[in-house]
């Protein structure tokens, strides 16, 4: 058993770097995504509502 574990540790190891490694890219990503998606809904809304009071 022993030897096994130790022949699996690097991999395990190995594994673990990798898989955070792919979360540092991933999640800058998804958030850069959704600063992109929420400046084209911005900026596809136009004037928006407009003020229906008395002109100042």
């Amino acid at each position: 058993m022993y030897e096994t574990l130790s022949h699996r540790a690097p991999l395990i190891v190995m594994t673990m770097f990798f898989a955070a490694l792919a979360m540092n890219i991933a999640v800058p990503a998804l958030v850069l995504a959704a600063m992109g998606l929420m400046r084209w809904v911005v900026l596809k809304g136009g004037e928006g509502p407009s003020f229906q009071g008395r002109p100042a």
